[in-house]
């Protein structure tokens, strides 16, 4: 399961990722999809911050059908996971896009001074929720006053913050660090624990028992999957970026509309999968990508005004040790300008 990337990055430790990233080319980790490079084409290599999953269903679409070609990409997946900092990957320029599961990754990054910038949200919400269970329901955020609520360590922040949001002392609600698993919450060890809404097959154990508050409807409004390059590369091979956006959005876009073929091509490329358990999640995943907002301005969407008030939230709970960076810094909308004609616009 994707995990949030929320404790403060320093220059230096992600000076020593970047090593530990160069080192990996060897190591047989890396997912390729295309046999051969032609001499024409731009090599993509994409760095994700977790491993592969059905967050990446537009992109293997887009691979499966051609879509990068069509744009003279060639396209590579490089997982991340627990000892692999994919932000470090990108800033050494061990590869050129990146993926991360949450947007405050991003932000930590460069107040930090590495220079990485979002060009497109793939999750237009966040599917982080606190699960709990109807005997002892928590549907908003007062419901927790009083109630142990089980996070991993990365999630402490997020916890933080949505208590922050919602005026609610941190003294009356207890936090309790735990691993990814569901059992804590079935033994009655806490009253909520946090997930993502896109990972079925981790929340079966909670059965018709389940209850639901995502981080975004408690005011936290974190984008998921966003998508980054290097100032650089964005400056050195912006047509190229234009070109990769261009090419993802309409894998995206075929997913919307064939997601049974779509699940298909995630089992193929991930033969691990389980194409059962994909088809209960695709729904879902197709709604975090598109809704009325991407019906009008376009797949991957995003706003100054959102990136703002989580710059604006983190902030406050001082987390950026080397100042809060501009919104300008953190993202730009050059890339989804340049690619509105193209991009799918569904709801």
């Amino acid at each position: 399961m994707p995990q949030f990337n929320s404790n403060g990055l320093s220059r230096r430790s992600l000076l020593k990722s970047m090593g530990a990233a160069a080192g990996l080319a060897g190591a047989g980790s890396l997912i390729s999809f295309t046999p051969s490079r032609a001499a024409d084409t731009f090599k993509v290599t994409m760095q994700l911050g977790w491993l592969a999953s059905n967050g990446n269903l537009g992109e293997i679409c887009a691979n499966k059908l051609g879509y990068f070609a069509e744009e003279g990409l060639e396209f590579e997946i490089i997982p991340g996971g627990p000892n692999i900092d994919g932000v470090a990957s990108v800033a050494s320029g061990r590869a050129n896009l990146g993926q991360v599961s949450s947007s405050p990754s991003l932000m930590l990054a460069r107040a930090a001074g590495i220079p990485v910038k979002c060009i497109a949200a793939g999750y237009q919400q966040h599917p982080y929720t606190y699960f709990s269970l109807k005997e002892k329901p928590i549907t908003k955020p007062e419901d927790m006053i009083g109630k142990k609520i089980g996070t991993q360590a990365t999630g402490r922040i997020l916890f933080r913050a949505l208590l922050a949001k919602n005026n609610i002392p941190e003294d009356q609600v207890e936090l309790v660090i735990i691993g990814s698993d569901m059992n804590p919450l079935m033994t009655g060890q806490v009253d909520a624990i946090t997930g993502w809404k896109t990972n079925v097959k981790a929340l079966e154990i909670l059965g018709d028992q389940r209850v639901d508050m995502t981080l975004w409807d408690a005011g936290i409004k974190l984008y998921a999957n966003p998508f980054y390059v290097t100032d650089s590369t964005l400056a050195d091979h912006g047509d190229k970026v234009d070109a990769m956006i261009r090419a993802i959005s309409r894998g995206w876009g075929f997913a919307r509309e064939n997601p049974e073929t779509a699940v298909d091509y995630l089992v193929e490329a991930y033969p691990n999968f389980d194409k059962a358990a994909e088809m209960q999640a695709v729904p879902l995943v197709l709604d975090y990508s598109f809704n009325e907002t991407t019906k009008e301005h376009g797949w991957g969407t995003m706003t100054t005004e959102n990136w703002q008030d989580q710059i604006d939230i983190y902030k406050a709970l001082d987390q950026f040790e080397g100042g809060a960076p501009t919104v300008d810094e953190v993202m730009t909308l050059s890339v989804l300008e340049a690619t509105a004609d193209t991009r799918p616009k569904l709801g």
